[in-house]
């Protein structure tokens, strides 16, 4: 039985997708529920599951077309055994640019190794193969004779100094768009505060191994800051606003965004309702965040809204920042690294594990002394952690 493999369901607010990648070839023997390939919008990868078991038939769409809803992508027919040998093309082709190398440089390319799949040649095959060939004028003498002397062209040699030019992901564009649209779009400033998270770290310490035991989950430190910045979202109501044209948005919940970042750009997954989860509550979700960032299973739904986003450039080493708004939230809280420094306490100079905090606010909603006041609850959170309990 043929089936044949549509574009999923695109959310409403998404008309088309980009074929980024198949993972599988036609030909190959697929089992139900394999990943066939990666559909990218806007603001998340689909994937496509095979629905049965059986060999790809036919490919519709090249990788790089964009498609919409319902359109036809592949042919599936159904087998209940895999055949003894998968069926494979017998020949891997060559893509355009790869032929074109080949054909400027006289090469044959049965002396290449693909690195691809199947043996498949690639462009980078072709490149080192012509670096190795300047280095070592013995390969060309060994598989063409009478080219041994004839001088590289002028591809060959530019391939010693590389450059490539590949179109922008969909996901990458949309977060230059919006970043863009944050810079043109609003009075953005970034006001600035230092806080000393000693008692945090003391009280993670004594508690962690107990909590994970009782919530199979770590505790980390993001929970402790989506806490304190509940806490100040609900003295000033304004940073959990948005602007609508002429209008304010005031928000009665605290769906929090976190940034996190994958191999295809920055995404922010949405913590609903934040003020109702306890810390168990908070460090699930982030985790299950990270997973589905990590395989590429973030949903549309999970990207979707927020009041208030909180980014962490701190796990990559960064000391200080001035995050850039995630409209049309009018503010975002940056964390960054934790370092040992000297400061004083009681006329006496300690050393205290401090991180700087950064407000970025718009301030056609926020005033500065808002904005100011609202880092110093944050700050007063954190360094006074007990209240915030841990359910443990």
């Amino acid at each position: 039985m043929s089936f044949e493999i549509l574009v999923p369901s695109l959310p409403e607010s998404v008309s088309d997708a980009t074929l980024v990648l198949w993972h599988k070839q036609a030909g190959d023997w697929v089992n139900a529920g394999d990943n066939l390939a990666d559909l990218e919008t806007d603001k998340v990868v689909l994937e496509v599951p095979a629905p049965v078991s059986g060999v790809l038939t036919e490919i519709s769409q090249a990788a790089g077309e964009t498609v919409t809803g319902g359109q036809l992508l592949a042919k599936l027919d159904e087998q209940k055994v895999a055949p003894a040998k998968p069926v494979t093309t017998t020949e891997a082709p060559l893509s355009p640019s790869v032929r074109k190398l080949v054909a400027e440089n006289e090469i044959d390319p049965n002396t290449i190794s693909g690195s691809g799949k199947h043996g498949r040649i690639l462009k980078t095959d072709i490149l080192e193969y012509l670096s190795d060939t300047e280095v070592n004028p013995e390969i060309v003498s060994q598989t063409a004779p009478e080219t041994s002397h004839a001088p590289l062209s002028a591809t060959a040699v530019a391939s010693l100094r590389p450059e490539q030019r590949v179109p922008m992901t969909r996901l990458r564009a949309k977060v230059a768009e919006r970043l863009l649209q944050a810079q043109q779009n609003a009075a953005m400033l970034t006001t600035f505060n230092e806080v000393n998270l000693k008692s945090v770290i003391d009280l993670r310490n004594q508690y962690k191994d107990r909590f994970e035991a009782k919530h199979n989950v770590k505790l980390g430190f993001m929970s402790f800051f989506v806490k304190a910045s509940i806490e100040a979202l609900k003295r000033f109501p304004a940073i959990n606003a948005s602007i609508d044209g002429n209008d304010i948005i005031y928000h009665g919940y605290y769906d929090i965004g976190i940034a996190v970042t994958t191999p295809r750009g920055l995404i922010v997954p949405i913590l609903r309702d934040a003020d109702q989860l306890d810390f168990a509550g908070i460090e699930k979700g982030i985790h299950d965040f990270g997973s589905k960032a990590r395989n590429g299973s973030i949903s549309v739904e999970d990207l979707s809204g927020g009041t208030f986003t909180i980014t962490n450039g701190g796990i990559f080493g960064s000391m200080l920042s001035t995050p850039i708004l995630n409209p049309p939230q009018c503010a975002i809280l940056g964390m960054h690294a934790i370092k040992d420094r000297p400061i004083v306490e009681n006329g006496e100079i300690v050393i205290r594990p401090i991180m700087y905090l950064a407000l970025s606010y718009d301030h056609r909603l926020v005033d500065g002394k808002e904005a100011v006041q609202f880092l110093g609850i944050i700050k007063e959170s954190l360094e006074s952690p007990a209240h915030l309990l841990l359910n443990i």
